[in-house]
């Protein structure tokens, strides 16, 4: 009898430990919600400096770090098509101090690669940081003034006529390869390091043509450095609206964006999770960002966790379909 009653006692005790301990990791929880930033952030770009991603994730992440009163850092990983920089974040703690800031890339990837060297469920979607239209620039110095002329080309030598991407698997190569497969034409991918150096290429004539984000060849389109054949958008762009679109050249159609956006490890907490979310869309609604946004010719779209999750996962779909139908064999 004796025995039973310490028995029980002994497992009141224990479970009540246990209530004790769950109630102190919750609250260990809450307050690191409450707390959250208490220290730099840190936004991995997995592209190199200049790229679409990369200027998005300045903007916002200055703002950031007046908005949290903590220090905001971009480190650039890039390599393999933002893989490397990806596993950087996977691997990473679950306590939102070391993001993702990817472009749609992250979407395209899945289509390219047969296995990824993490798992898709690792990370979570955070936010959307803006869009823009693809620029389709050709150098200055090149024989094609039009869309039709880059096309008669290309049927008339198919698959070796060559145009540039940012990386295997990036964003701007299923792009281009959704543009080649609406006008009926093969050409030689030659994929680089990242945008910059894809612009540098076409810029010297090496490539025929780059996919390129908006904003990372606004500079050169203004310096006449390189020639734009046409927009990815549907709409002309406020920033460069007297540069026609692809779709009323003839493709009444042809639509795809470029965008960037934010990932955390999955196990982060959702409240963290929301407080970057609801601080980030606090940020691009900051005069400075919508100043910053307008010139680089990016549109800011605000969107919460559950938006941003239905949105990311309608573009991995959308990008597989590209893949699928440009007859692309995952590598």
């Amino acid at each position: 009898m004796q025995f039973s009653f310490y028995s029980k006692l002994l497992g009141s005790l224990a479970l009540l430990g246990s209530v004790l301990t769950l109630q102190s990791n919750i609250a260990h929880a809450q307050a690191n919600v409450a707390n959250y930033p208490s220290k730099t952030v840190k936004m991995i770009v997995p592209l190199t400096p200049g790229s679409g991603a990369d200027i998005a994730g300045r903007i916002v992440g200055k703002s950031l770090t007046e908005i949290w009163k903590q220090p905001v850092i971009v480190e650039n990983r890039p390599g393999a098509g933002g893989l490397i920089g990806t596993g950087v974040v996977v691997n990473s703690d679950s306590d939102g101090y070391t993001l993702l800031v990817q472009s749609a890339s992250y979407a395209a990837n899945p289509a390219i690669y047969k296995k990824l060297p993490y798992d898709l469920k690792s990370l979570t979607d955070v936010s959307i940081l803006g869009t823009s239209p693809y620029a389709l620039v050709v150098s200055a110095e090149s024989p094609y003034k039009s869309i039709k002329d880059l096309v008669d080309a290309a049927k008339a030598q198919p698959g070796n006529i060559p145009f540039a991407s940012a990386g295997v698997g990036s964003s701007t190569h299923l792009a281009a390869e959704y543009f080649n497969q609406t006008m009926g034409i093969k050409m030689l991918h030659v994929p680089y390091k990242g945008s910059p150096e894809a612009i540098q290429e076409t810029i010297a004539g090496r490539t025929a043509y780059y996919m390129a984000p908006l904003q990372t060849a606004i500079g050169q389109i203004q310096g006449g450095k390189v020639r734009v054949l046409g927009l990815t958008s549907a709409t002309r762009s406020e920033i460069a609206a007297d540069i026609p679109t692809i779709a009323e050249q003839g493709f009444p159609n042809f639509e795809i964006g470029l965008w960037v956006g934010v990932w955390a490890p999955s196990a982060t907490p959702k409240g963290i999770l929301q407080k970057i979310n609801t601080d980030i869309n606090k940020a691009l609604q900051e005069p400075e960002v919508k100043t910053a946004y307008a010139k680089a010719g990016i549109t800011i779209k605000l969107m919460n966790l559950a938006e941003t999750e239905k949105f990311v996962r309608s573009e991995i779909n959308k990008y597989s379909k590209i893949a699928k139908d440009a007859g692309i064999e995952p590598q």
